[in-house]
């Protein structure tokens, strides 16, 4: 499947809003004064808030939801409900 511009994009921006996330861990460890890591802190944060939802914008809803509910830490570890309505509709048994 040939994928657009807007889609490449997008899933770069999301995977770059993950890796400005994922430095914050490194900022304490900065050889820096406490002023700069506090700076250095809230752009990190700012830049990865701007990235992600850009890239959600250019992704699309469905697409966004999707890998948002995907990367939602509270939903690694539990089941998923099977909801009886999406199963009938998908038969067309809806009567």
């Amino acid at each position: 499947m040939h994928r657009n511009w807007k889609f490449i994009t997008g899933i770069a921006l999301i995977s770059l809003s993950t890796l400005l996330f994922l430095s914050l861990l490194g900022v304490p460890f900065l050889n820096v004064d406490a002023k700069a890591k506090i700076t250095i802190s809230t752009i990190l944060i700012v830049l990865g808030e701007v990235t992600f939802w850009i890239g959600g914008i250019l992704l699309g809803k469905q697409l966004f939801n999707k890998y948002k509910a995907y990367l939602n830490p509270s939903t690694w570890f539990t089941k998923k409900k099977v909801d009886s309505n999406t199963i009938e509709e998908k038969e067309g048994t809806i009567g």
